[in-house]
């Protein structure tokens, strides 16, 4: 697997990227809140824990602060250190990641050709929301 880099993760926490990257950003909560295999830890606290974090806080000091590099790198190594411990969240992690890097890493390139256009123009990757009131000249 491709490491997890805390650029990455800065990037996705600050909701750059757009909608695709909102969407990872949720995924990878949604994946760090699911139970942590803690059977697979090798050192066990005394209260049951593995003393291994789940990333869970990690996820929540980044979305809080999400320029932080620190919390950035401390929540890659969270992830990193659950994935080396736990097969099955390593499994999901990886398939997170793949989606995450095609869906928010796209390249958005937009030409324009056959001369005069006769209406609006939007260049960019993603709209939501947009409204035209046109009305059609038909003495063109």
């Amino acid at each position: 697997m491709d490491p997890i880099t805390a650029a990455a993760l800065t990037a996705l926490a600050g909701n750059v990227g757009g909608e695709a990257g909102r969407q990872a950003w949720q995924g990878l909560t949604a994946l760090v809140r699911r139970p942590f295999q803690r059977g697979a830890a090798r050192d066990v606290e005394p209260d049951g824990s593995s003393g291994v974090s789940s990333g869970e806080l990690e996820i929540a000091d980044l979305e809080n602060n999400p320029a932080d590099p620190l919390r950035a790198q401390a929540l890659a190594t969270a992830l990193g250190v659950r994935a080396a411990l736990d097969g099955e969240f390593r499994a999901l992690l990886e398939e997170w990641w793949r989606h995450a890097q095609t869906s928010s890493g796209s390249e958005v390139h937009n030409t324009i050709s056959g001369g005069t256009q006769n209406g609006p123009v939007l260049q960019g990757g993603e709209f939501s929301s947009l409204t035209f009131n046109m009305t059609r000249d038909n003495n063109r």
